[in-house]
């Protein structure tokens, strides 16, 4: 039998998923309704009202049926209980980067992360080079733009 992968995220990424659940469970009965409604205009082969409603209907079923399989499986870690001094899910690293500029990162689920705001997914080329090492450890990585290369200066759980 195949083991279920769990997925780690923090408390607020499985809150908004939560939310977003909420959300488009609220949807459907509208666009049940829609879909009523565009039925009753008759013709359906040329109704397009009705296949944009059936359409976004499908889009909302398949959404709510990855989010309930992403809240089913996942680990919820609170990084401000944990400690240590290497780089592992949850962590906040300070990185140096070539020009000697700090960068801050933290380590989260691929749901959760968002680069614009310091947090990147633990599955991302940077997170996958930067989980088990310590401070004063070189980390290079390969990413699209070319070889980029870090020193780890900080790990706080935060």
């Amino acid at each position: 039998m195949a083991t279920v992968e769990k997925m780690p995220m923090l408390q607020e990424g499985y809150e908004k998923l939560s939310v977003e659940l909420k959300r488009l469970k609220a949807e459907r009965p509208l666009i049940v309704d829609a879909i009523e409604e565009a039925r009753a205009h008759g013709d359906l082969s040329e109704n397009a009202e009705y296949h944009a409603a059936k359409e976004r209907q499908g889009q909302i079923e398949a959404s709510i049926s990855d989010i309930e399989d992403k809240l089913s499986r996942a680990q919820i870690i609170d990084p401000r209980e944990m400690s240590g001094d290497k780089v592992v899910f949850g962590a906040t690293v300070t990185l140096m980067d070539e020009d000697d500029k700090p960068i801050k990162y933290q380590i989260v689920g691929q749901t959760e992360a968002d680069a614009n705001v310091g947090r990147i997914s633990y599955n991302s080329p940077l997170g996958r080079a930067l989980i088990g090492r310590k401070v004063d450890d070189e980390v290079e990585v390969t990413v699209p733009s070319g070889d980029r290369y870090y020193l780890v200066s900080k790990v706080e759980f935060i």
